[in-house]
């Protein structure tokens, strides 16, 4: 009887969980870019930035100088319409707002203003 019991509690547990949707959005993974000067519009001092964008609206970005990480912090990512808002709380840095376009050296995120933010890898 417990065995009976069991399956039967065993049955209803799995068939009454929900499939978790997954989201394709097209921003999800890992976007680069190589910083030009110096210092970049946080005034971190890094050459490389890296955004990992996930399926949950979240993700984690790493200021790399030299090759190794010297900043890191967590962000969070919205969209309305085709514009990106990607925000970092707990940090001082502004919202970036961008859109991903396709070039000919393949997909990158454009800041509303015009400039390249990153690149797809």
């Amino acid at each position: 009887m417990k065995y009976v019991l069991s399956c039967l509690v065993l049955l209803v547990l799995v068939t009454s969980c929900s499939k978790i949707e997954q989201n394709n959005d097209p921003i999800v993974g890992i976007w680069k870019h190589t910083v030009k000067t110096a210092t970049n519009l946080n005034k971190m001092v890094v050459d490389n930035e890296e955004w990992i964008f996930n399926d949950v609206f979240l993700g984690r970005f790493h200021g790399y100088k030299s090759g190794k990480v010297v900043y890191q912090t967590d962000f969070k990512w919205s969209v309305n319409g085709n514009i990106y808002i990607v925000s970092y709380p707990g940090t001082d840095f502004p919202d970036d707002f961008v859109k991903i376009k396709e070039t000919d050296e393949g997909t990158v995120l454009m800041r509303i203003e015009g400039k390249v933010f990153a690149e797809k890898q």
